[in-house]
């Protein structure tokens, strides 16, 4: 009878086997921790304070604040008392790169969080509870001199959460509150060389606008953006791993296709399983150098959720189909109660993510997380999410990989050599996961080797010269095996 590759190979060929897997995989870890450089890189910014002049002969509503056509700028705002200007008429403007600098489509993606210097004044205390409410404009050019092109414009409201370490009293005027960063915005592509930021504060103190925010000294900005380097060397992985699953692929379903009996639900999964991984490894990030598509951090996120939950489906109906049990398997009907859920699970992230990067693509400064609904489901998909990735057979390495990537400063060094841990993290993850599937389809691809006289009649010995053979105790369309029956029958006695 004709089993898995598995079930016919000796221990000495699958030790082998698992050595060329374990080197390919430090290799995927040396990759990442030798040749790339950290993932992301975090730039501060400081907003600089312009008076907007627009009303008078201001000739664009774009505010720069530094250049040859710099805005009027103010040291603080006690020289904005000093000149009576008010506070609408106050523009926090940031540009981006810093001056000398330009940003590259390798960039890939721009995240940017807010931390606001409020002081302490006895007549202008921050209420409990405050929501500041923020007029932002985005605009791109790609030449120094060039207009700016507005990308997007909103009106944003933001929760503050503040603490004051000192009593409130005349004494501790002009110090500091401990505030918590705000989400400010995400742009999925960096298309364009230079962008330019405004952030209006409007006060109206009829609608309570504004109103009870504290004294706002500074408006700062801390930009993250992928490593170009970083990327160019995901690239190349994405690009040498996509067609070495696609080949194996073909070589596992032909050698399927040639067996007289159908495929069974394992082999089928195990296929579905090697798509989704060619799903996530199709290197369309390549387009996204030379096309603006704002959508690329969506379509990310929907190909891990396919693979994640396609994984999770895999492992459920690979312990169902190893169940000594009596229960007719080998039906995906049989595993709707196991499956389903995983399915609901999945279209709800969908969803949730669509209700975040979705609205991103035409506002990027849209945060979910800043909305009633939002924080209250932060901890429940913080939780599902969890119990997902938790049940991963490989989360012991991924977890250990992730602690060091945290507690070191990002890389290591021994002697003159360089180690990026964080890259080496990333690309030796995603290179486990590739050679996962790998071997998945390569042993329980059907074998085309026949079992010998003895072992068809249940001798278990060992014939000259041979090593013993594995056998698992996978179930098949011609029967289980010889091993799987006794099993299930001690098991039953």
């Amino acid at each position: 009878m004709a089993g898995a590759i598995i079930e016919n190979m000796s221990t000495r060929k699958l030790c082998i086997v698992g050595g060329i897997l374990l080197v390919f995989q430090v290799i995927a870890f040396l990759v990442g921790g030798l040749i790339a450089p950290s993932p992301t890189t975090a730039v501060p910014y400081t907003s600089m304070k312009c008076i907007d002049v627009r009303k008078n002969h201001h000739k664009t509503k774009w505010l720069m604040p530094w250049g040859p056509n710099h805005c009027d700028k103010l040291k603080d705002f006690d020289e904005a008392v000093s000149r009576q200007i008010e506070a609408n008429d106050i523009v926090f403007a940031v540009h981006i790169p810093l001056p000398n600098k330009e940003m590259s489509p390798w960039f890939q993606f721009m995240l940017f969080i807010m931390q606001l210097d409020i002081a302490f004044k006895m007549d202008n205390d921050l209420k409990e509870n405050a929501e500041i409410t923020l007029d932002v404009s985005l605009a791109y050019r790609d030449g120094m001199f060039d207009d700016w092109e507005e990308i997007a414009h909103a009106i944003e409201i933001r929760k503050l959460k503040c603490t004051f370490g000192s009593p409130k009293t005349l004494e501790s005027e002009g110090r500091h509150y401990d505030c918590d960063f705000l989400p400010f915005m995400e742009i999925g592509s960096v298309a364009h060389k230079y962008y330019l930021i405004n952030i209006r504060l409007p006060v109206n103190e009829r609608k309570g606008i504004n109103v009870g925010i504290g004294e706002i000294k500074d408006i700062r900005l801390v930009g993250i953006h992928q490593n170009g380097g970083f990327t160019k060397v995901w690239f190349a992985m994405k690009t040498f791993l996509t067609p070495s699953i696609l080949i194996i692929m073909v070589w596992y379903w032909r050698r399927i296709t040639l067996m007289t009996r159908a495929p069974v639900l394992l082999e089928k999964v195990i296929f579905a399983l090697g798509i989704s991984m060619t799903f996530i490894n199709i290197p369309v990030e390549w387009f996204s150098i030379g096309f603006d598509w704002t959508w690329m951090l969506l379509f990310g996120d929907i190909r891990q959720g396919i693979f994640y939950a396609m994984l999770l489906s895999f492992w459920i109906i690979f312990c169902g189909e190893h169940m000594m049990d009596q229960n007719e398997r080998n039906r995906l009907s049989g595993y709707w109660k196991q499956v389903g859920p995983i399915a609901v699970g999945s279209f709800c992230l969908f969803i949730f993510d669509m209700c975040e990067r979705g609205v991103q693509l035409k506002n990027p400064f849209y945060s979910i997380w800043t909305t009633e609904v939002g924080t209250e489901l932060a901890g429940l998909i913080f939780r599902f999410k969890f119990l997902m990735l938790i049940t991963l057979a490989c989360a012991a390495m991924t977890v250990i990989f992730f602690i060091v990537s945290q507690v070191t400063e990002g890389h290591w060094r021994w002697g003159d050599v360089t180690i990026q841990v964080n890259s080496a993290f990333f690309t030796g993850i995603y290179g486990m996961w590739n050679l996962y599937v790998f071997a998945l389809m390569f042993l329980y691809a059907p074998s085309h080797k026949n079992y010998g006289e003895d072992q068809s009649n249940g001798d278990l010995g060992v014939s000259s010269g041979e090593e013993l053979q594995l056998t698992t105790t996978i179930t098949h369309v011609d029967g289980p095996t010889e091993v799987y029956k006794l099993a299930r029958k001690e098991a039953q006695e």
